[in-house]
């Protein structure tokens, strides 16, 4: 599995109400800091007081996570834990603000973009991110830092270490940041190239990886048309009929299931069999599904293969 079907798979649990109410082992799983260390600080640095059960095990609320994540990003920055011990919230909001975009390591881009999520930190979330993207690349940040991140927070995600509130926030950002680099390619687009059309199918929602496919095309470019999320096969058909002969692209992640693909697939064979249009699939649930005998459909095993098979 590559860093684009990471994305696919991240938010993929239904939503449900959970408590903000937190074991050490989330904490451990959230901030990489062990929860032997974890124990070792409260006792000694008394950085979190946790509430207790009967039974004597340690319950955390959404301030203690928070202020791990402080103190754990700090510390990743050379910060004695002595000294992050006797600073207060504004000391430490003060220097993670200063160390917004100061380090490069993989961690610290993962550790910022968890406390702008668990704050709705809008601002800290485009302090690490914009200064990536002008540095590396929209395309490369989109797969060395946010899909990273991406990959965790779904670990997260199915382990109700986070709110669907949160979940929703995040995504929101980085459709708006994908967004707004699709609005700014300028690229003139190639001669008698046919036209790439992007969309997912009915009941599929999962468009993170599909929006940095559009901006990657454009970038190339080719006349990308983003149909977006949960297209009717039907819908297609017109799309087909209004341009001609297009280059249809799709990811797979929840929809169709798997048992489902083989018949959409044969569904699409035969309502654009007197066409000469191809279609371009990839996708967690491809998994395992052979190719069909048919010229009009191509099943690839990632995203990156996918492009290669555009370009021929």
């Amino acid at each position: 599995m590559n860093l684009f079907e990471l994305a696919m798979l991240t938010f993929h649990k239904s939503v449900i109400m959970r408590p903000q109410e937190f074991t050490i082992k989330d904490l451990e799983n959230f901030s990489g800091i062990k929860a032997h260390t974890i124990r070792i600080w409260e006792q000694r640095y008394g950085i979190l007081s946790p509430d207790r059960t009967e039974t004597n095990i340690r319950k955390y609320n959404d301030k203690d996570l928070k202020a791990l994540l402080n103190i754990s990003l700090l510390n990743n920055l050379g910060y004695k834990i002595s000294n992050i011990a006797k600073l207060s919230d504004d000391q430490i909001r003060e220097i993670i603000n200063k160390h917004a975009h100061g380090t490069n390591t993989e961690e610290h881009f993962l550790h910022m973009l968890k406390i702008s999520m668990l704050n709705y930190d809008e601002e800290l979330f485009s302090n690490v991110i914009d200064p990536h993207v002008e540095e590396h690349g929209l395309e490369k940040t989109f797969r060395i830092v946010i899909m990273p991140f991406l990959q965790q927070i779904g670990l997260l995600w199915q382990s109700d270490a986070i709110c669907p509130a949160q979940e929703h926030f995040i995504s929101a950002l980085i459709r708006q940041k994908l967004l707004f680099h699709v609005e700014s390619v300028k690229v003139p687009l190639e001669q008698n190239k046919r036209p790439v059309v992007l969309f997912l199918p009915d009941l599929e929602i999962h468009e993170l990886s599909l929006l940095m496919l559009h901006y990657i095309l454009k970038l190339r470019g080719l006349r990308s048309i983003l149909l977006g999320q949960s297209v009717p096969s039907d819908d297609l058909k017109q799309v087909a009929q209004r341009l001609g002969d297009v280059d249809f692209v799709s990811i797979f992640t929840t929809h169709p299931s798997t048992v489902m693909v083989p018949e959409y697939l044969k569904r699409l064979t035969r309502m654009f069999m007197d066409t000469d249009c191809h279609f371009h699939f990839t996708g967690y649930n491809l998994k395992g599904i052979k190719s069909p005998d048919t010229l009009y459909i191509s099943l690839y095993e990632n995203i990156d293969d996918l492009l290669e098979g555009l370009n021929n």
